[in-house]
């Protein structure tokens, strides 16, 4: 697996490809991957770009070295302390015309890691180490979470004299609910990926030395088995029934359900079944 960097001004994010899964990994090892401005357009750049090649059904999103991400960049935080503002200058990537599956959602998420949302392929974070802050909260915009056992979570938030931010305060309860979100951002705690599954912050834990390798096994049998494009619709229903009632939710379904029904996934998902074959989707 050859691993390049996501464009030839930033090494801090790497590209990689296996079959039609893609990988993007966090690129400081030395700090722990902590976050920076390089990170999140890089991260940005890549999604976007993965959002437009039709021979990948899967993003892995996972850290170099030790750990996932340490959070915030502490030379950026001492220089914010002090009054000092930090201009990034990011290359990034134009976003680029794609066609829409399901209910627009755009509306609805404009924030930092809002175009995590709007990507039609599932983005699966894989937390080898340490995650903290910024970088838990990146996490969360994932659509699924692993974790390698004994891996360190925080929020980290009111230990620095921060708050909640970029949305935790929105999607955390959404995730692990109102009980588990005020203990873990109140105390800033430290707590294990073992704790992290059992309050339903990570989808499973994995031993560190099979971390990976399950992790792929997993991602490999969603991206081969699946259709990418009941994949994207569910994701968007999903994104946009936080807002809804159930009586909208459920309008939209039915909506899709009948869109759905003129696909070539659908023809191909019958004929794979009685045809007792490995699928040939195309998205389409």
């Amino acid at each position: 697996m050859k691993s390049e960097p996501i464009n030839s001004n930033n090494d801090e994010v790497l590209y990689s490809e296996i079959d039609n899964i893609a990988i993007l990994t966090l690129n400081r090892p030395d700090k722990l991957n902590a976050y920076n401005e390089n990170i999140y357009y890089g991260l940005k750049e890549g999604i976007n770009r993965i959002n437009l090649n039709d021979k990948i059904n899967a993003i892995i999103i996972t850290g170099a070295g030790r750990g996932f991400c340490a959070g915030a960049d502490m030379d950026n935080l001492k220089n914010t302390s002090k009054g000092k503002t930090i201009t990034p200058k990011p290359q990034e990537s134009e976003e680029l015309p794609i066609e829409k599956l399901g209910p627009k959602i755009e509306e609805h998420y404009k924030t930092r890691f809002g175009f995590m949302a709007m990507c039609r392929k599932p983005i699966i974070a894989a937390i080898n180490g340490p995650c903290a802050g910024i970088g838990l909260v990146m996490t969360l915009f994932c659509d699924l979470r692993f974790a390698a056992e004994g891996s360190k979570f925080t929020t980290a938030f009111a230990k620095r004299g921060l708050i909640a931010e970029h949305g935790i305060s929105w999607i955390l309860p959404r995730l692990i609910g109102h009980a588990h979100s005020m203990d873990v951002l109140f105390t800033g705690r430290v707590f294990l990926a073992e704790e992290a599954e059992k309050i339903g912050l990570v989808n499973k834990c994995f031993k560190k030395e099979i971390f990976m390798d399950s992790t792929l096994e997993y991602v490999k049998m969603l991206a081969d088995t699946s259709s990418p494009r009941s994949v994207a619709v569910m994701k968007a229903q999903i994104y946009k029934a936080f807002f809804q009632d159930l009586n909208e939710a459920a309008s939209v379904g039915d909506y899709e359900m009948q869109e759905s029904f003129s696909s070539e996934d659908f023809k191909e998902g019958v004929n794979h079944f009685i045809e007792k074959r490995a699928p040939k989707f195309t998205g389409k």
